[in-house]
């Protein structure tokens, strides 16, 4: 079995996803999801970091963290990561908010993070 080497951590109410230690954002993009606060912030953290990593898998030395906050009935997430070396800034957000903004995936998101519900057995 292997050990998971993403690093979950949670300050201020947000769930953080990240590679490395401490988690930084040389790039990051915004979204909201309303009404998602009753969504596992975990779950939509992996799937989010999974679709950004498809998206800018070619651009050399890039880590990235995901940060899942709720404020009041709406889920904030904010992607984008670490990269080592120059990038070209404008063209990777717009990369990283084409993901976000994406109705099919976010779609996908929502229904792997929705809390199962337990039924009582009697």
């Amino acid at each position: 079995m292997t050990r998971s080497q993403w690093h979950i951590s949670e300050a201020d109410g947000a769930l953080i996803l990240s590679r490395r230690l401490p988690a930084q954002f040389d790039v990051a993009v915004k979204t909201v999801i309303s009404g998602g606060a009753g969504l596992r912030k975990a779950r939509i953290a992996h799937q989010v970091r999974q679709d950004m990593w498809r998206a800018l898998q070619n651009l050399r030395g890039f880590s990235p963290v995901v940060r899942v906050a709720t404020h009041g009935p709406d889920l904030e997430i904010t992607a984008g990561g670490t990269i080592a070396g120059r990038f070209p800034k404008a063209a990777t957000e717009a990369r990283v908010s084409a993901v976000l903004e994406n109705p099919n995936l976010r779609a996908r998101w929502a229904r792997y993070a929705t809390a199962l519900k337990k039924e009582k057995t009697t």
